[in-house]
């Protein structure tokens, strides 16, 4: 039994060299085969061996002319037979190495056809394999997009669903003389049509980012500065909330990035951690630097996040599930865009945002990391 080498460039040498000496060998048995029985019947032609008379003796440039013969016959008939043998060697070796080729083509057809749930066989090959591992990530991740797609489509028809509705339902109201005209049916209708363009501005956003051409003008600029200015500036609101909003002294920490980015991803994290702590809770906000890496951080004595949904609060339209609702906070209930637009910038200037919580009930921490000049 033949054991092949698995690497593939290995075993392609290693079957090209195969054939050849498949044929080889087969060109010199049935060469010797057909050389000594055609040698042997020109000798009996030419009366070798049998008793000669004096006029009837074999020439030693006829003996020769006999073999030469012999030998053009032994190796024409030689090649054709190694030309066949080699030909079905190197048609079952090919098929043995050209199969996970074929798996692959097949497998990529019907990802284009939309099959995202075809799997390629891994071969024992470790180009192949890898190859194959490669096809079939890519088709996970095919298939994921989709499925984000696809979702994204119905929450983003179920966001403008609601305020369509309001503005439809208040415009035919004054048509039909049921609703008669105020201002707070006007500023109703305003508010709807400007969360309309608040959600449209964020998808554009988000839009720009995942295909990085998001415009990000950097400058240098002291990331705690950033951070205590978008502090300062929502401090009326986690008065009106009844929230304590606590800004740590910090020393200046150098970075380069957008300004009003990073105003925004701060000012997201703030929002967030309001819209999940009770009145009388507390909200800190304190950065510093660890190496080459800036931070910020964001500390809510809040709901907290269950382990379960810690990777999923970053999703687009994602709403955390708090086990204890706060009162008179429906009507800020973000569209679940907050998140997901913090992340995202963070990433566009090469950081991140990461979020940790020891449970439900206990709080959260938002930390934003980006590098430091």
């Amino acid at each position: 039994m033949i054991v092949w080498p698995r690497r593939l460039r290995t075993r392609l040498f290693a079957s090209h060299v195969l054939v050849v000496a498949v044929g080889a060998i087969t060109m010199v048995i049935v060469g010797a085969v057909v050389t000594q029985t055609v040698y042997r019947r020109r000798i009996g032609a030419l009366g070798f061996g049998r008793s000669q008379g004096r006029g009837n003796s074999v020439s030693e440039s006829e003996l020769n002319t006999a073999l030469d013969q012999s030998l053009v016959v032994a190796m024409l008939v030689g090649s054709a037979a190694a030309l066949v043998v080699a030909a079905i060697v190197a048609w079952i070796v090919g098929g043995r190495l050209l199969r996970p080729v074929d798996d692959l083509r097949t497998a990529t057809r019907q990802m284009a056809t939309g099959d995202f749930s075809v799997m390629v066989p891994v071969p024992s090959e470790p180009e192949l394999a890898a190859l194959a591992a490669d096809v079939n990530g890519l088709g996970e991740a095919l298939a994921t997009t989709e499925r984000r797609r696809s979702q994204l489509l119905g929450e983003v028809t179920h966001e403008l669903r609601t305020p369509i509705t309001v503005i439809r339902g208040q415009m035919e109201g004054l048509l039909d003389g049921v609703i008669a005209p105020s201002d707070e049916v006007y500023v109703a209708v305003v508010d709807e049509a400007a969360r309309l363009q608040r959600l449209v501005d964020d998808l554009t956003m988000l839009s720009q980012v995942d295909e990085g051409v998001l415009r990000i003008v950097p400058e240098m600029l002291d990331l705690s500065a950033v951070a205590a200015g978008a502090a300062e500036r929502l401090r009326p609101q986690f008065v009106d909330e009844g929230v304590m909003l606590v800004v740590a002294a910090s020393t200046p920490v150098t970075v380069s990035g957008d300004r009003d980015r990073l105003t925004q991803v701060i000012t997201n994290l703030l929002g967030n951690a309001l819209g999940h702590t009770p009145q009388g809770g507390t909200v800190s906000v304190q950065s510093g630097r660890d190496g080459q890496v800036a931070w910020v951080e964001v500390t809510d004595s809040g709901a907290g996040i269950p382990a379960g949904e810690l990777d999923r609060i970053f999703d687009r339209f994602y709403r955390r599930g708090d086990t204890s609702p706060i009162p008179g906070r429906a009507s800020r209930a973000g569209r679940g865009l907050g998140l997901t637009i913090a992340r995202s910038l963070a990433r566009a200037h090469g950081g991140d945002v990461i979020a940790s919580s020891q449970g439900a009930g206990t709080g959260a921490t938002f930390r934003l990391t980006i590098p430091a000049s």
